[in-house]
């Protein structure tokens, strides 16, 4: 056992003394040979010797004096094993032509939800109705596939629209809603996608139209959660400008097609950004279209005409078409 110790001390001792002579430069030597040991003292002399190297190696590392130890790596520069944790580059998705196919028409209210109302009595649900029954014969015609979400005077609430449009795996949800904007004196049209506001009159907005949603309270995380999460926002932007553009375009011609219209010209008040929950839960591009203004007298008359509502058909059909048209020609981003 002696033996053994005096072994392990040797071999110790001439590592060392090589770290040593490797730090001040000298030249290296080799290690005295000794004569040969019994083969249990060789083999356990063996096994000793990476023990040995460790030990030396961190007590004499070139470079360093004894009491100093490797510095830690700064904490600026990334790890490998962080840099493979980094989040991949998104897949840009212009590499994939996406055709549009099937698109959910949504008639604002219905049943028991009356929305607005004119002062002749002439009630939203009843317009927006007879008006995307109109949006479904253009774009069968144009060879799409339509998914309604009420065809008759039923209160649906705006989680059974939004379960109906991804049930049926829409390509574009479409709500179609009149707007009442106080003093009476406006006409114009917007388009909403989903998305915040700091507009008061737009939360109140909000609020109107979110009534009666059949949400409970277990569901608003989850709501929550798809509303700042929302992959869907440029491509439901791009369908809200496709489909103001196409209303506003005709409905200011129209003095020139029905010179019986008198009043202020239409307005194009825009596309807009607002939390209406009907636009939280579909998994498609979505879009709220204000097609018209029961609160001014001028519009509400014109609402009663079937050839203005078909005018407002039209509009909408195009707005789609020319939105399907780009995502499978030219594919953009976010589509």
């Amino acid at each position: 056992m002696a033996r053994v110790d005096r072994l392990k001390q040797r071999l110790l001792r001439e590592l060392v003394d090589q770290n040593v002579e490797l730090v001040q430069g000298m030249p290296r030597k080799t290690l005295k040979r000794r004569r040969r040991l019994r083969l249990g003292s060789s083999l356990l002399s063996l096994a000793l010797l990476p023990v040995a190297l460790l030990a030396s190696s961190r007590l004499f590392a070139p470079g360093l004096s004894p009491i100093e130890t490797p510095a830690a790596p700064s904490p600026s520069a990334p790890s490998s094993d962080a840099q493979r944790k980094a989040a991949p580059r998104p897949i840009d998705p212009s590499v994939f032509p996406l055709a549009v196919r099937r698109i959910a028409i949504d008639p604002g209210h219905g049943g028991f939800s009356v929305g607005t109302r004119a002062a002749s009595g002439l009630y939203e649900k009843d317009v927006t109705l007879d008006i995307a029954r109109r949006v479904e014969r253009l774009l069968e015609a144009s060879s799409f596939e339509v998914v309604m979400t009420r065809s008759d005077d039923q209160a649906v609430s705006l989680r059974d629209r939004a379960r109906i449009a991804n049930e049926a795996r829409a390509d574009l949800f479409v709500s179609i809603h009149l707007n009442w904007i106080s003093g009476g004196n406006t006409r114009g049209v917007e388009t909403y996608y989903l998305g915040p506001t700091d507009d008061p009159e737009l939360d109140r907005l909000a609020a109107l139209e979110n009534r009666d949603s059949g949400y409970a309270v277990a569901d608003f995380r989850r709501l929550l959660d798809q509303v700042y999460a929302d992959a869907r926002q440029g491509s439901s932007r791009r369908l809200a400008e496709s489909i103001d553009g196409a209303l506003f375009r005709s409905l200011s011609r129209l003095p020139a097609r029905v010179p019986s219209v008198q009043g202020a010209g239409v307005a194009d008040r825009g596309v807009k950004t607002a939390p209406f929950l009907v636009l939280v839960s579909t998994e498609m591009p979505a879009v709220l279209a204000e097609v018209s203004c029961l609160s001014n007298a001028t519009e509400a008359e014109l609402l009663t005409k079937p050839l203005y509502r078909q005018y407002i058909a039209e509009a909408l059909a195009r707005g789609v078409r020319r939105y399907a048209l780009a995502a499978e020609s030219a594919p953009e981003k976010g589509i």
